[in-house]
Parts: C-alpha cells; structure tokens; sequence
C-alpha cells in the first residue's frame, strides 16, 4: 500500500492520577505538526508508516462475536431524513479532511484533543491526528486518529557506569489504539458513513470519545433476536386467530425464556422443525458457533454441526449429546482415558439413567472370570 501523508500532529497527554484523573488533572500538549517533507525525514515516520498499513488492513466482522471485540465497525447516527452532515462527529472528522493548510489543520486537530480530553478514562500518552492518501486507488485522504499509551516501568541501556536509565514517556506500537475514517470494507471501496475503531482494551476510549457513532450488534446478539422472531412467527401460524389464554402463556413463557441469561432445553420444538430453523441462520453465516453445557461439561462447535455431528437425544429420562467424528484429539493434560478402547454404543446405553458405573466391553464374562485373574495395566 502506498500512502502519501499530508499532515500529521503529535500530542502528548499527561494526567495526575492515571486511574482516576479528574478534569482540571488533565492536560495535554501539542509538540509538532508535520506536512509531506517534514515526515518524509523525521523518526515518527519509521514508527507510523507500517502502522497505518495495519490498521487498514486489520480484519473486521460487521457483527462481531462478542460485544468486547477489539476491533469495530463504527456508524454515524442521524435522525431520520436527515443526511451526514447532520452528525457532528462525522463534520469534525470531515473539516479535518478538508483542511487545506497546515494552520488550519493544527486548529481542527487541536479542538478534537480537547473533545478527547473529556471522555471518562483518558490515561496519559501520546495522541496523533494524521491525514494521508493511499494513492493507490483513492485521491481522497483516510483520517487516522491514534492514542498510544505511556508504557509503565521503560528502561533502556545508559552506560558502563550506571547501565539503565529511566524512560519517563515511553511508547510503543503494540498499545496503539486507532480510528480509520472512512471505512474500507474492501480494496478500492469506501464506505463514508462508516468507520473502524480498534481499541484492545478493556477501557472504552473511543466508544466514550465519538457520542454519535453507532456499533453494530453482536452475532449472538444478532441470531438470538432472529431465533425469537422465529418462535413468535410459529406461535402465530399456531394460533391463527386466536387469543386464548393458552396463547398468552406460550407467549409468555417465550419472553421469559428468551430474557434469561442461563436457559434450559425447552422441548417445544421436533428435530426436524429445528434443523430448518437452524439451517436458515447458517445460511447466513456459516461458521456461525455453537455452544452449550450438558451439567458440568461445555461442547463447542458450529451451529452447522447440529444434526450432523452433534445430537441431541433422551434415554432412560437422562439428556443424552451424541458427538460423532473420525478421530479424537488430546492436548495437554494427559490422562489415562487416551488409552481406551472404545466401547459400541449400544453397550452403553442400558448404563445411561441406571446409576451404574461403566463396566468392560463384555460385562458379563469379566464378572465370571476368577478371582485371581490378572486385571493390572502391564506396568
């Protein structure tokens, strides 16, 4: 990728107190602004060129598997009717991609630290605005904004005499915290109603920084409202026309299920109602995963896996999971179960719902066999 950078400013951020720095603890200071020469032949060139690679090539999911996912798809939010130049985070970003001279560049950048400066968990660090094209396909520029935190504990090799010396404002590359305007979700295609944020922290930044920029749901999130859309749509098939008592208590019982944290298998549904439904999502997306816990035990896998390689069943009033493959696999934690001759399932049915432990592939000969048969491993 060849970008061309146009300007850049550098601030330094000091707090007192990084945990819980109040406003007037708070500072920042703007150390220098760099057009296309002055960065050609400056050391932050080396340390941000590759960056800015990065972080436009930095995979993103629309619909992210989690909401802490570090890396997200921003949306600037307008009322209805109204078109981007209604959202103020998207005219300051705009203004500062207009900017025409490196004066005004300075004065635009500086006016974004200070909105910055009153998010809620601002630490102390250095704060770039930079504008730069990639020439390769666009003759607009991106707007990266980059926040790198100071690094606690830096030391670096002084000399024979006093070996380390403390580096009071360190920072690194690894930490930077980055937002890419506008979005480009393929090679060649820009999206100016979107952004990229990436912040692998825990501490919300620029979620907290940019007030009117919407995120888009989770894909549990996602699939869960489409799951519910599809048990309300078969109550009212079920239904028709009726609203008996009946009714309210199915649909009832749906908004409870569907508002708990922690659910149980409901039985509402036969396998083959299920598969479709389940079909209709992975259609969607199809490594979409798959998890839940039989008592103590957690199963991961796909959605896809489901009627597949994962089954469901009942035996005996116990909940039985069927989980078929070609091979097992062990990782660490070496036990003696890796040494097992599997038995047929059908020897370990009966078991299920008795209580009974797991006996030899041939219970009833082992029971038969003498007392002084040699039961003992070979070691």
């Amino acid at each position: 990728m060849d970008f061309h950078l146009q300007y850049l400013s550098f601030f330094v951020i000091h707090t007192d107190g990084e945990e819980s720095a109040t406003s007037s603890g708070k500072r920042f200071k703007h150390y220098q602004t760099l057009d296309a020469d002055t960065y050609e032949d400056s050391e932050i060139q080396k340390f941000l060129d590759d960056e800015f690679k990065r972080i436009v090539k930095r995979k993103v999911e629309r619909n992210p598997n989690s909401a802490g996912a570090p890396t997200k798809i921003g949306r600037f939010m307008v009322e209805p009717g109204y078109e981007l130049g209604s959202n103020q985070n998207y005219n300051l970003f705009q203004r500062l991609r207009d900017a025409d001279s490196k004066e005004r560049f300075i004065g635009i950048a500086d006016e974004l630290v200070r909105i910055y400066m009153d998010t809620s968990a601002v630490r102390g660090g250095a704060f770039v605005v930079a504008l730069s094209k990639l020439n390769t396909y666009f003759d607009e520029p991106f707007l990266f904004l980059l926040k790198c935190d100071f690094e606690p504990k830096i030391a670096r090799i002084s000399d024979e005499r006093n070996l380390i010396s403390q580096v009071e404002m360190a920072i690194s590359a690894r930490s930077i915290k980055s937002i890419q305007y506008p979005h480009m979700p393929e090679e060649g295609m820009l999206e100016q109603w979107e952004l990229k944020i990436h912040q692998a922290s825990h501490a919300r930044y620029f979620e907290d920084f940019l007030k009117y920029v919407s995120y888009e749901k989770p894909l549990p999130e996602v699939m869960g409202e489409q799951v519910v859309e599809m048990v309300h749509q078969y109550i009212a098939d079920k239904w028709q026309e009726d609203e008996s008592t009946e009714r309210r208590e199915e649909e009832n019982a749906v908004e409870v299920w569907a508002a708990s944290e922690k659910r149980d298998l409901q039985e509402w549904w036969p396998q083959e109602q299920v598969e479709v439904a389940a079909a209709a999502l992975v259609e969607q997306k199809p490594d979409l995963p798959f998890a839940f816990k039989l008592d103590g035990v957690t199963v991961r896998g796909l959605l896809a896996d489901f009627g597949a390689s994962i089954h469901f069943a009942k035996h005996n009033g116990r909940y039985v999971v069927v989980i078929e493959g070609d091979a097992f696999q062990f990782d660490k934690g070496m036990s003696p179960v890796e040494l097992l001759q599997p038995q047929d399932l059908e020897q370990i049915m009966p078991l299920i719902g008795s209580g009974k432990p797991s006996e030899s592939a041939d219970g009833e000969e082992a029971a038969a066999q003498p007392a002084g048969h040699d039961d003992e491993v070979p070691w």
